[in-house]
C-alpha cells in the first residue's frame, strides 16, 4: 500500500481551501499505515484497489439497492443496480453478470493511471465474443481485482444493457430490465439492501502500481484496443 500512503500524504492530507477537512489530516504515520492495512469489516473483505475514510463515514459491506440514472441528453431514466461484494466474489460476480448481455458485446477500459486525480482515459472495443472476453478476464484477474486506477464495462448496445465494474470494484448496473441481472445477484447471495451505501458515497483514497499500470497496457493489447 505504498502508492496510497503516498497518496494520502501528498493530496488528500494537504489543506486546500477548495476540499473539506480530511479524516486523514491529522493522522500519525503509524495511524496511516495501520488504518491502510484493515482489509476486513465483519464479513466483508476489501480487495486493495481502495479504502474508506478513517471515520468511515461509510463502512463497506455485501449488498445491492436499485437506483436510477437520468440522461440528460435523451431525458429518459435508466433503471439502475448498484452492487457491492466481498473480495473473493469480485470477478466471478462480474463475469457471471455478463451473461445477461448476449454472446457478443462491446468493451469500455477506463484508466486513471496518468491522470493526476483529473479524470480518466477511455479506450473502447467493439464486438468481441463474450467467452473470449471471459478468458482474457481471468487472465488479468490480479489487476482487475485490486487497481485502483482499473475500471472496465461491458455493453450490448442493441438491448441495451451495461455492466459497469469501476475503479471502487463497485458494479453499477443498467437497463429498462434488471430481473436477469437479479437472478444471477441471488445466485451468488447477494442480498437486497435498499438502505446500502458504498464508499462511493463519502471520502475514500485508490491504490494502484506501476505493476498494474503495465498490466492495464496489456490488457488493452490483449483486447486489440488501439490508442
Amino acid at each position: 500500500m505504498d502508492f496510497l500512503k503516498k497518496f494520502i500524504s501528498a493530496r488528500t492530507r494537504e489543506p486546500s481551501p477548495e476540499r473539506p477537512a480530511s479524516s486523514f489530516a491529522d493522522l500519525s504515520d503509524d495511524q496511516l499505515e495501520t488504518h491502510l492495512k484493515i482489509t476486513r469489516y465483519g464479513s466483508f473483505v476489501l480487495t486493495d484497489a481502495v479504502r474508506p475514510s478513517y471515520d468511515l463515514q461509510v463502512v463497506p459491506r455485501t449488498g445491492f439497492r436499485h437506483d436510477t440514472y437520468n440522461d440528460t441528453e435523451t431525458a429518459i431514466a435508466i433503471p439502475v443496480l448498484m452492487v457491492s461484494v466481498s473480495r473473493d466474489e469480485v470477478l466471478d460476480l462480474f463475469v457471471d453478470l455478463l451473461d445477461p448481455l448476449g454472446g457478443e458485446v462491446d468493451v469500455v477500459l477506463e484508466t486513471s493511471h496518468h491522470s493526476q486525480g483529473n479524470g480518466h482515459d477511455d479506450y473502447y472495443r467493439e464486438s468481441i465474443e463474450l467467452p473470449i472476453l471471459k478468458s482474457v478476464l481471468y487472465d488479468f484477474e490480479e489487476m482487475l481485482v485490486n487497481d485502483g486506477c482499473t475500471g472496465i464495462a461491458v455493453l450490448n448496445p442493441k438491448l441495451p444493457m451495461e455492466v459497469q465494474f469501476d475503479e471502487h470494484k463497485i458494479f453499477t448496473l443498467y437497463g429498462q430490465e434488471l430481473h436477469e441481472f437479479e437472478q444471477v445477484l441471488e445466485t451468488h447471495s447477494v442480498p437486497c439492501c435498499e438502505d446500502i451505501k458504498f464508499i462511493t458515497e463519502a471520502e475514500h483514497v485508490h491504490s494502484s502500481t506501476d505493476t498494474f499500470a503495465e498490466l492495464f497496457e496489456q490488457l488493452r493489447f490483449r483486447l486489440g484496443i488501439d490508442n
